[in-house]
């Protein structure tokens, strides 16, 4: 393959010559939106800890959402999963903030209405979605529950008439102080089976209030949610989801655009890291002509290639249709720890200058720790492979 005009430098064994010429052409439209619409205003709000609401028209116009829903976004057709995935990584690799509140609409929350709703929902939420006229959110983790909450969610759904009462509480929802629309997973108080539920901006006895504190995703705003006796309509009830399996449908093709989230964090620390290492003199020359710098951006690029690689089989094992939970979980598990390196070996060559939020690299240092914990610890993904390979189950 030849290699690419544009190519970063962290693409090794270019892996962007996968694409086909268009969604090239969408990758390249995203990395510039990202560069010059996103990137100089990151680092004055991640300071502040406060979403700039502005953001949400600048990607109003950029064209990126819905692309993997056929009928919904600007694109004719649904986009391949490996493109879904690099664009993934294209948004990290500027910041993992702004990728996770455009993930949690644009994945979670959208996919949760297109593989959980029946057609009249789709037809009815996904258009203003897909337009950002409406922002979405996820509600499923909670105060008491993380890894339990498939079969401990104390969220409960009361079936009244035509209405389900919605009651308890949801912790470290991204976007829910805003949302238009919020998918609250409940377990039904008479089958015990977990259901969806959309909640729309302005129901009575949803309160969600802000997280503050936080040394990650710092611009997302994370809330935790109270549902006091929430009156959600049967028509809000997403009507292909019975069972926590359903939920699990769902949580698979997302867990795997976390592990490309991953490797954009890597992919931005690396670059920063890079580029610093050719500019920092000491001793009279610059610090990348010493080896063991040179040891430390080497293992930094070796821990990408492999990632990318890992993630581009398991994009062609979406697209086929083929993959299964542990795929997406050993994804998750092997990238997310492999970013844990790469963004500290990248600090550590900033020196001193890499804890001082200019230089970048400290952001991508403190987000990276966000991202190796949600959508499934490495211990839970590690158990879901671990079941896998061997047979046997070794859940408490």
């Amino acid at each position: 393959m030849e290699r690419l005009e544009d190519q970063l430098v962290a693409d090794f064994y270019n892996y962007e010559a996968l694409l086909s010429d268009e969604e090239r052409k969408i990758l390249l439209s995203a990395r510039e939106f990202m560069a010059t619409e996103i990137k100089p205003m990151v680092n004055e709000y991640w300071a502040k800890g406060e979403f700039p609401h502005e953001l949400i028209g600048k990607f109003r116009g950029a064209g990126l959402t819905a692309l993997s829903y056929e009928g919904y976004g600007e694109h004719p057709e649904a986009v391949s999963n490996l493109l879904t995935g690099m664009l993934a990584m294209e948004m990290t690799r500027t910041d993992a903030s702004v990728a996770t509140f455009f993930g949690v609409h644009n994945g979670l929350a959208m996919y949760s209405i297109y593989a959980g709703g029946d057609q009249e929902q789709r037809d009815r939420w996904l258009p203003a979605m897909a337009a950002m006229d409406k922002i979405g959110a996820f509600a499923m983790t909670e105060p008491l529950g993380g890894s339990d909450v498939a079969g401990g969610m104390r969220t409960t759904a009361r079936r009244d008439g035509d209405t389900w009462i919605l009651n308890g509480a949801k912790k470290w929802i991204g976007n829910a102080t805003f949302a238009d629309y919020v998918i609250v997973w409940a377990r039904d108080e008479e089958d015990n089976n977990v259901k969806g539920f959309v909640v729309e901006k302005g129901t009575p006895g949803f309160v969600a209030e802000k997280i503050e504190g936080k040394i990650a995703f710092r611009i997302v705003e994370n809330a935790e949610i109270t549902l006091t006796d929430v009156r959600v309509p049967e028509a809000n009830r997403l009507q292909r989801i019975n069972s926590f399996r359903d939920v699990a449908e769902i949580l698979r093709a997302t867990r795997g655009g976390v592990a490309w989230q991953a490797l954009g964090v890597m992919i931005g620390a690396y670059e920063l890291a890079l580029a610093y290492a050719q500019e920092r003199k000491q001793f009279g020359r610059p610090i990348a002509r010493f080896q063991m710098v040179q040891d430390l951006l080497v293992k930094s690029l070796g821990n990408i290639t492999a990632s990318w690689g890992m993630l581009v089989q398991l994009a062609k094992l979406q697209d086929a249709g083929i993959f299964q939970d542990e795929h997406s979980s050993l994804a998750k598990a092997f990238v997310t720890s492999r970013m844990r390196e790469v963004v500290a070996w990248s600090r550590e060559i900033f020196g001193g200058n890499g804890i001082v939020l200019g230089y970048d690299v400290a952001r991508f240092f403190a987000d990276a720790e966000a991202i190796y914990s949600f959508e499934g610890t490495r211990e839970m993904n590690t158990l879901i492979v671990g079941k896998a390979i061997t047979g046997q189950s070794a859940f408490v």
